[in-house]
C-alpha cells in the first residue's frame, strides 16, 4: 500500500470530517442540533472524532526514539497550539463580557473556576480539549512501547474508558478519553501493518465487507460515542466493535481505490488544523456580535448558512497566513526525523 504520492483518501477523509465537525458546532449554536436531518447524520457520522487518533497511528511508523527529543517535539507541534488558540479564544469570549453584561446584567453562559482543571476546554475556543488529549495520548503511546508486549494492554483501553464514563468522568483535564484515544492510534498502526500484507483486490473486499457489516450492525445494535465528553450510548461493546470495523473500512476502501484529489474537500483535510483551531473562536465572535445588538441567533436558519460561508471562507483566507507562524499551525520544524520516511508522511 506504500505509495510516494500524498495519500489524497485519508485527505478526503480528514476534510469531511472537520467539514462535519465545523457543521456539527455551528448547528448545535443556531438551535438545529436537535433536528431530525442533523440526527440522521449524527447516527452514520458519530465515529469520525475518533479517525483523527487512527490517522495518527496509521500514519505514525514508530512512537519509539529519544524519550525527550520525542515529547519536545511533540509538545511544540500540539501543546503550544492549545495555549495560543485557547488565549485567543477567551480574549474573543471576555472581551464581549462587558457588553454583555451591560444589556443582560448577568454572563449569557455559566461561568465557574472549576471549568479550568476539571476540563481542559478553553472559555472561547472549546474544541482546543481535542490538542491536549491528542499530545497526552502521543505520550502515553510512546512510553507504553518502550516496554516491550505492553501494548497489547491497550485492547482493554475501551472498557477502561466506559468504566471511567460509569464513575462520571473523574479525571480531571477531560482526560478520560485518552483511553479510547490510544486505542483508535493503536488500531490505525495494526491497520496500517494489516493493508501492507494484502493485495489492493483483496484490500477492496475486505473493506466493503467491513462497510457493509457496520451498516447493518449500526442498525441492530446503534450506540454513539462522544469523545469530547466520553459518553457513551448503547451496547459499548458493539459500539466500539462498529466505530472500529467503519474506521477501517471506509479507510481501506478508498486507499484501494487509489483516488483522486477532490477540490476543496481535500484542501480542507490537508489544512485541517487551521481550521480546527479558527473555527470556534469565529463562531463566537458572530454569535457574541449579535447578542451585544440583543439578537439571538438560536432557531435561525439564515444565520446557520451565513455563519457557515463566514467561517469557511475566513478560515480559507487564512490558511497560508497562520501556517506560516509555527506557534499557531504547529508546524515546527522536526529534530526527531532529519529525514522522514515518504512512504508514510503526508
Amino acid at each position: 500500500m506504500a505509495n510516494k504520492e500524498r495519500n489524497h483518501a485519508f485527505d478526503l477523509l480528514c476534510g469531511i470530517c472537520i467539514i462535519r465537525m465545523i457543521t456539527l458546532h455551528v448547528t448545535g449554536m443556531c438551535g438545529h442540533g436537535g433536528d431530525d436531518w442533523w440526527k440522521d447524520i449524527m447516527y452514520w457520522t458519530f465515529y469520525f472524532m475518533s479517525f483523527f487518533f487512527f490517522k495518527a497511528g496509521y500514519f505514525n511508523k514508530t512512537v519509539s526514539g529519544n524519550s525527550k527529543q520525542y515529547c519536545i517535539d511533540k509538545f511544540k507541534r500540539l501543546m503550544i497550539p492549545y495555549f495560543v488558540w485557547g488565549i485567543i479564544g477567551c480574549v474573543v469570549y471576555f472581551s464581549f463580557m462587558p457588553f454583555l453584561i451591560h444589556r443582560y446584567h448577568h454572563p449569557v453562559e455559566p461561568i465557574t473556576w472549576n471549568h479550568i482543571w476539571t476540563t481542559s476546554y478553553f472559555w472561547g475556543n472549546s474544541p482546543c480539549w481535542f490538542l491536549f488529549s491528542f499530545f497526552t495520548a502521543y505520550i502515553a503511546m510512546h512510553f507504553i512501547e518502550k516496554v516491550r508486549g505492553l501494548h497489547w494492554l491497550v485492547l482493554l483501553f475501551p472498557f477502561i474508558s466506559y468504566w471511567m464514563y460509569t464513575l462520571g468522568n473523574p479525571i480531571w483535564m477531560s482526560l478520560n478519553n485518552v483511553f479510547m484515544g490510544i486505542f483508535f492510534f493503536f488500531l490505525g498502526r495494526i491497520w496500517h501493518w494489516a493493508l501492507a500484507r494484502l493485495r489492493r483486490r483483496n484490500t477492496f473486499a475486505i473493506s466493503c465487507a467491513l462497510v457493509a457489516i457496520f451498516m447493518v450492525l449500526n442498525v441492530l445494535f446503534h450506540g454513539e460515542y462522544t469523545m469530547s465528553t466520553n459518553t457513551w450510548s448503547g451496547n459499548p461493546f458493539m459500539l466500539v466493535v462498529n466505530t472500529a470495523i467503519a474506521l477501517c473500512g471506509l479507510s481501506g476502501m478508498l486507499l484501494s481505490l487509489h483516488i483522486q484529489r477532490v477540490p476543496v474537500i481535500n484542501y480542507i483535510g490537508q489544512h485541517s488544523m487551521v481550521y480546527f483551531v479558527l473555527h470556534y473562536p469565529l463562531l463566537i465572535f458572530y454569535r457574541f456580535v449579535h447578542l451585544s445588538f440583543g439578537r439571538s441567533i438560536f432557531g435561525r436558519w439564515d444565520d446557520l448558512i451565513l455563519l457557515l460561508v463566514f467561517i469557511f471562507a475566513v478560515c480559507t483566507w487564512l490558511v497560508p497566513y497562520i501556517e506560516a507562524v509555527p506557534w499557531l499551525s504547529g508546524r515546527f520544524k522536526s529534530g526527531q526525523n532529519k529525514q522522514p520516511d515518504k512512504t508514510t508522511r503526508e
